[in-house]
């Protein structure tokens, strides 16, 4: 007797263990929270096992969940390259992608150069700025799609993941207890700007711009010097710099969705493709913290 595993059971679960939360991996599915718990319900039915435990506010794998976590990876793998071998037109033409300056480099470069191998005919033109530019230009025509950082909430775009905004330092540092606060913030159309400004107006606690000029290098490197620490997404914080604790005394910042945003115009083949193979990688690489 032959039985198979429902694959979109097992996309809602491995969501849900790389995310750690039900809510991030509902956003990250284009699913409501309660569709989500339903499948991870129907799963854990289905192979008489429990899969998941709640662990204060988070959710941890079972030993039976760790295990199907290794299956489960390789088996969406599979299943998504043979949908792309056996769907996959010879593509041409261009594609124009924007990209905020703190996602570019690791989080998108491998992904470009995956894309290129496979579509070989298509040029890419990768446009870097803040997010909010980036939605204008993608309005006015400029882009075919783009990646940008917005507060979670309703969005056109589609959602790739979620992640914390946190307080960024220097390891062993002091800018976090200076009076004002002093703050680098990339620049004035920064995403993250108005939800850290507003965070510090709530919770009270002056604060001063220390740099701000539209250079992530420049705003690293202001942090790095200990003259002032800054707001980032926790998985594009550096090595060399920390996440500063709750300890610090600085407000708690609020979540950002990474979403994807395409023209509204009908997509060419090109654009279709490149919009597919990223919001396939992406999803399934990045992991909020």
């Amino acid at each position: 007797m032959y039985r198979n595993l429902d694959l979109q059971l097992i996309r809602a679960f491995c969501t849900v263990a790389q995310h750690g939360s039900m809510t991030a991996a509902a956003n990250a599915l284009a699913q409501t929270q309660g569709a989500v718990s339903q499948q991870i319900k129907r799963l854990e039915e289905t192979l008489a096992c429990l899969l998941f435990v709640r662990d204060r506010r988070a959710l941890r794998l079972t030993a039976s969940g760790e295990r199907l976590q290794t299956h489960g990876r390789r088996l969406l793998a599979l299943n998504d390259e043979i949908w792309n071998d056996m769907t996959q037109s010879a593509a041409a033409g261009k594609v124009r992608i924007g990209v905020p300056y703190d996602l570019a480099g690791a989080c998108i470069a491998p992904l470009l150069r995956s894309y290129a191998d496979r579509y070989p005919l298509i040029e890419i033109e990768l446009v870097c700025a803040a997010s909010p530019g980036l939605i204008a230009a993608l309005a006015n025509g400029e882009l075919d799609l783009a990646i940008v950082e917005e507060p979670v909430g309703p969005s056109a775009g589609t959602c790739l993941s979620v992640e914390r905004l946190v307080w960024v330092g220097v390891h062993g540092g002091r800018a976090h207890l200076r009076q004002p606060l002093p703050v680098a913030i990339v620049a004035d159309t920064c995403a993250f700007r108005p939800a850290l400004l507003d965070s510090l107006a709530r919770h009270g606690r002056d604060w001063r711009l220390k740099f701000e000029n539209g250079s992530l290098e420049a705003t690293a490197a202001t942090v790095r010097a200990d003259l002032a620490v800054s707001a980032w997404l926790a998985s594009t914080v550096p090595a060399d710099l920390q996440i500063l604790p709750s300890q610090a005394g600085l407000p708690e910042l609020p979540l950002f969705a990474i979403n994807l945003h395409v023209a509204s115009d009908a997509p060419t083949p090109a654009v279709r493709a490149f919009t597919e193979h990223v919001r396939d990688g992406l999803t399934r690489s990045w992991a909020p913290v």
